[in-house]
């Protein structure tokens, strides 16, 4: 059982911060470690990330090689057995208008619909769907529930 003499302080030590700008005795006085004068040394300065100082930079000098599909990829949205039992009923059509009207999606689904195996379905439902995972076309088939692949 807790009670108040079991209680511990289970926070972290306080670290102190050093402050800058403290005058000349502080070790953190005048330039405020920021050096002489220049962009760095003004209020507000953020260097861009990768910037060496109008060199031109490691990223731009190294051969772009091979290819990527990521600029190409379109993200789909996964829905589980789970939800669809949760939130339809006996003879609904799952589909991605019902979805979006039930608030389970976004309004724009670039990759399409994609049905996971998670949870059980116990309910007769209808499913339209891009894609399946392999598990949830067992468990629709071994129920016998009416699915359709769209292209």
């Amino acid at each position: 059982m807790v009670d108040l003499s079991k209680l511990c302080d289970t926070s972290r030590p306080y670290k102190k911060v050093q402050r800058v700008g403290r005058g000349m005795g502080s070790n953190r006085g005048k330039t405020s470690c920021r050096g002489g004068k220049g962009d760095s040394a003004r209020q507000g300065y953020r260097k861009r990330f990768g910037y060496e100082g109008g060199q031109v930079p490691l990223y731009r000098k190294i051969p772009v090689r091979g290819f990527t599909r990521g600029r190409f990829v379109k993200d789909s949205v996964a829905v589980s057995l789970a939800k669809i039992d949760a939130y339809y009923e006996e003879g609904e059509k799952v589909t991605l208008e019902t979805l979006r009207a039930k608030g389970l999606i976004p309004r724009r689904v670039p990759g399409g619909l994609k049905i996971l195996s998670n949870g059980e379905l116990t309910k007769r439902v209808t499913i339209e769907a891009h894609r399946f995972s392999a598990l949830a076309l067992k468990k629709l088939e071994e129920r016998a529930i009416p699915y359709t692949v769209l292209s």
